[in-house]
């Protein structure tokens, strides 16, 4: 655990995803309840309301096209999954929740932006956009030292312990979001 930290090792994993996620927000995402399950790149964007705060999260929300992919296969309430990878590659998440379609025009008016805009050539009022809200439940996070791989090497050689149980120990948490 870092130094002055006193965040147990779920809290402290859990604020890191959040942190990761606001600065690269691409998940992959897929529906678990279809027949073709696979996962597609798409733009996270974290709905933090207005008194919350930022380590804590909030509501993620895509923009997606009604006739393709994602947002073609979602139903009013389907099972979904996305992956996550951070930016330097220091943090993980697989996340497991709901996929539902939103009608929130408040919630496109805040996260409405250029790079949404750029997929959409009638605008917010597109007959093809979708919202899609992820109500997130579950979520494995692991966390990724450098020279992790050279820490297990010395570990079993000099101690003849377990690496993967030990990394595990300060480095991966199940955790809701």
């Amino acid at each position: 655990m870092m130094f002055g930290n006193d965040d147990d090792n779920d809290t402290r994993l859990r604020k890191l995803f959040w942190k990761a996620v606001d600065d690269s927000p691409f998940m992959m995402l897929g529906l678990e309840d279809v027949e073709d399950a696979q996962t597609r790149p798409m733009t996270a964007q974290v709905d933090v309301p207005e008194d919350g705060d930022k380590d804590y999260g909030g509501p993620i929300y895509f923009f997606a096209s009604k006739s393709d992919g994602v947002g073609q296969a979602v139903r009013s309430a389907s099972r979904a999954v996305a992956t996550f990878a951070a930016k330097d590659h220091g943090l993980f998440a697989h996340v497991h929740g709901s996929l539902v379609p939103s009608h929130d025009r408040a919630v496109i008016e805040r996260l409405w932006n250029p790079f949404v805009a750029a997929w959409y050539k009638d605008g917010k009022d597109d007959p093809d956009l979708q919202l899609l809200k992820f109500e997130t439940g579950h979520a494995t996070i692991w966390e990724a030292e450098k020279g992790s791989t050279l820490k297990a090497a010395a570990l079993k050689a000099l101690f003849n312990v377990d690496p993967g149980k030990e990394h595990s120990k300060d480095h991966k948490a199940d955790v809701r979001l």
